[in-house]
């Protein structure tokens, strides 16, 4: 890109940032820049050593963990945008904030053993309920701030509802609670703001975020681009490949689809645009390959940490069930984009833009050892608290294997600081979806809800899945895949398992939907984040985006009726057979998507090559074998008989325009 562009290019990065909640940090000069890093330092610190080899009660690391994500979001996240930018000193509201909010959690800790030991759990002192009020407030006011108004709206509907009971109409009205009550749930015990999503955040998902971070500021972000550039770069459509491929792996180890688009995004949306793919679809890419990195093996997005909790299973289970949709759902974009670019006639970067493989792999190669010792180590039984410590020292270790990518202690403080600043978003969300997951306790909405989809439903499957990727979609709009994923997990699930299916399929089928409403109408962070890069209208990337993910939506209801494909309730080996025909399969869908397969499809060869796709990802022997009959008639008939089209003029990114 040349120079005269580049302010361009800056504003369209700042219109992306928008989406991002890490983009909305402020900055500090001086002492307040050293204090924000002391205090990255002891929370991280904290956490390390309770989680490794010290010994605390789950409830009160919790709350030590709330106290920290309460500090460094209320420093960091301006109340306002005029507050926002590079400041010395936080204002006098962001200091009243952090007194209120630090000096309940203060209260929470000092009394809570003899709250729960020598008063029994009853309370005997107002101050409780005090303290408690004013943690639920703060706790609205820093997801305001640091996750956005959508899912504190969320929250608050679910806890007027807790107090609006007697007045709601038919199954939706309940008795009511007092505001005691509700602050006891909330505040003092296990099933509110302290509840699973942030045990599991302060146990596993803040530790992997931390390792992240180190992996990131290691030079592995740029081994995998530049190993990405040497597998796809002069193929067909190279750049549009390196996308799937580099957004892909570093979504596995950042967990955040939004994030991963601004980060890479603003390197890869403009190189395919300058390929010649049309801006629209170039933010597409990105914003669909990022997505697929929340729900792909071996590091998910925090919700795979939570779904193990729910279901009781231990965290690789979870990793194995998810590795066939996700490699399934990533073929389909990668065969999407070489067919878009066969269509269009892009050839691939030149070979003096490509970096030598064994250039590459001699320089950074090493960095992969970390992600092969966290494979090992959870593969092996390990606790994801332990493999994810080890991980991280992996990285530091291997780091020093070259000079170029060594860590010294300025580089691995500011992986602390960067890892800390990026687990406050999710870690907000995590425990304001615990007063959410409260409500539905104390009202038992999500049994309500259940049987109301269960009378809508009609007793089928079919239909209760539908409702719940609605439910999914919707509760996902403009709010983190992971908080989305519990409100449905909770509310909805448990309906997917009383008709029959399985617990961990069902929580998988919500899980999928839940990180998909990243890509999807009207609200679709990610598509707006990469539509601010590309320069495209922000509804037509969502929708190409869609097109470009349809096999996301499409699979959660083959494993619904068939857990086949998740390795759930069936041998290896039919599972593997399943995946290398659902393999065929999307590569079919993909080719009926963009009209493309050997030569230009005409409209009843894609029509054939949808009808394929659909027996092949069937978990079904004799649709297997009639739809590969298919395909390969397809293919025959199109050597035999080319559909007749324009000549189109292959392009490359040194002719584009």
């Amino acid at each position: 890109m040349s120079e005269g562009k580049q302010p361009s290019l800056t504003k369209e990065l700042r219109e992306a940032e928008k989406y991002d909640s890490d983009s909305k940090m402020r900055t500090y000069t001086g002492l307040m820049e050293k204090i924000i890093t002391v205090i990255c330092i002891a929370w991280a610190g904290v956490l390390m050593y309770y989680n490794s080899i010290g010994s605390m009660e789950a409830i009160l690391l919790r709350a030590y963990t709330l106290g920290f994500l309460f500090l460094l979001a209320f420093l960091l996240f301006p109340a306002t945008k005029k507050s926002s930018g590079t400041r010395r000193l936080p204002t006098i509201w962001d200091i009243i904030c952090v007194i209120l909010a630090l000096s309940s959690i203060v209260y929470f800790i000092s009394i809570y053993e003899t709250f729960a030991r020598e008063w029994g759990g009853f309370h005997r002192s107002d101050w409780n309920y005090i303290f408690g009020a004013i943690a639920t407030i703060m706790l609205f006011e820093a997801s305001r701030r640091v996750v956005g108004i959508s899912l504190s709206i969320i929250a608050a509907l679910f806890l007027a509802y807790v107090f609006a009971g007697p007045y709601m109409p038919g199954t939706f009205s309940h008795g009511g609670f007092t505001i005691t009550r509700v602050i006891d749930t909330m505040f003092w015990g296990a099933q509110g703001i302290y509840g699973i999503a942030l045990g599991v955040f302060t146990t596993f998902v803040f530790m992997f975020v931390l390792f992240g971070a180190f992996l990131k500021n290691s030079g592995f972000t740029d081994f995998i681009n530049n190993m990405a550039l040497t597998v796809a770069g002069r193929t067909a459509g190279g750049p549009a490949k390196v996308s799937v491929i580099g957004s892909g792996f570093m979504g596995m180890v950042n967990g955040s689809a939004v994030g991963n688009t601004v980060t890479t995004g603003a390197v890869t949306i403009p190189l395919m645009k300058k390929t010649g793919y049309k801006p629209h679809f170039a933010g597409a890419v990105e914003a669909v390959s990022s997505t697929g990195g929340l729900f792909a093996p071996p590091v998910m997005g925090a919700a795979g940490f939570i779904m193990a909790e729910f279901v009781g299973v231990p965290y690789t289970t979870v990793m194995l069930a998810a590795l066939i949709p996700a490699l399934l759902y990533f073929i389909t974009v990668f065969m999407v984009v070489h067919f878009e670019a066969k269509r269009i006639g892009l050839t691939g970067l030149s070979k003096e833009n490509i970096p030598p493989a064994l250039g590459v792999i001699k320089e950074k190669g090493h960095l992969i050892v970390p992600l092969i010792v966290l494979v090992y180590l959870l593969v092996s039984g390990t606790t994801p608290t332990y493999a994810a410590v080890f991980a991280l020292l992996a990285t530091v270790a291997a780091s020093f294997v070259r000079k170029s990518t060594r860590m010294n202690v300025k580089v691995i403080i500011q992986s602390i600081e960067d890892g800390c600043k990026a687990a406050i978003s999710v870690g907000i969300a995590c425990a304001i979806v615990g007063i959410i997951v409260g409500a539905v306790t104390l009202t038992s909405l999500g049994l309500v809800v259940g049987n109301n989809i269960l009378h809508l439903a009609g007793g089928s499957l079919l239909l209760a899945g539908f409702f719940t990727m609605v439910i999914s979609i919707i509760m996902g709009m403009g709010v983190p895949a992971t908080a989305s994923y519990i409100i449905v997990a909770t509310v909805s699930a448990p309906l997917l398992v009383e008709l029959g299916a399985p617990v961990l399929v069902a929580h998988m089928f919500a899980f999928f939907y839940a990180a998909l409403s990243n890509i999807t109408p009207p609200v679709a962070l990610a598509s707006y984040a990469a539509s601010g890069i590309a320069g495209a209208s922000p509804n037509k990337v969502s929708l190409t985006a869609v097109r470009l993910g349809i096999t996301g939506f499409i699979i959660p209801f083959f494993f619904l009726y068939n857990p086949v494909l998740l390795f759930d309730g069936a041998s290896y080996t039919r599972s593997i057979i399943a995946m290398v025909t659902a393999i065929i399969g999307v590569i079919a869908l993909s080719g009926g998507l963009q009209g493309w397969l050997i030569t230009k499809a005409s409209y009843i060869q894609r029509i054939v090559l949808f009808f394929s796709a659909f027996l092949l990802v069937t978990p079904t022997i004799f649709f297997d074998v009639f739809g590969i009959a298919l395909l390969i008639g397809v293919g025959i008939w199109q050597k035999i008989k080319p559909y007749k089209t324009k000549t189109t003029e292959s392009r490359s990114p040194e002719t584009a325009i």
